[in-house]
């Protein structure tokens, strides 16, 4: 990612043909390591592309992708037989009120650098 960030600020600064010593010039001003590889795979991947065509192909590509919560995954909430499950749970929601009710002060918040 570093490689491509200072390819996308040589292209910003104004070279549109950035080489692979702008490149590692621009990491070398942040003590970041230029992977020499890496920075040739890069150059050959952009060389004679539009850098502008290359982000809209790629804001397409990540439209594609699913996103979101889900995912196919199915949780299953635990079950207890009987009653004896309800007990502990019912002591964890009034310890939960309790906790909120001393947590809430009336300096509403100040109080945090005393």
């Amino acid at each position: 990612m570093k490689v491509i960030a200072a390819f996308l600020l040589a292209v910003l600064g104004g070279n549109t043909n950035p080489s692979a010593g702008d490149l590692k010039a621009i990491l070398g001003s942040v003590a970041a390591e230029a992977d020499n590889d890496k920075i040739e795979m890069l150059l050959s991947e952009v060389k004679g592309k539009d850098i502008t065509e290359l982000i809209a192909s790629g804001r397409e590509k990540l439209a594609s992708v699913p996103s979101g919560g889900g995912g196919g995954v199915a949780v299953a909430a635990p079950t207890t037989g009987g009653g004896a499950g309800d007990a502990p749970a019912a002591e964890a929601k009034k310890e939960e009120k309790v906790e909120e009710k001393e947590e809430s002060d009336d300096d509403m918040g100040f109080s945090l650098f005393d």
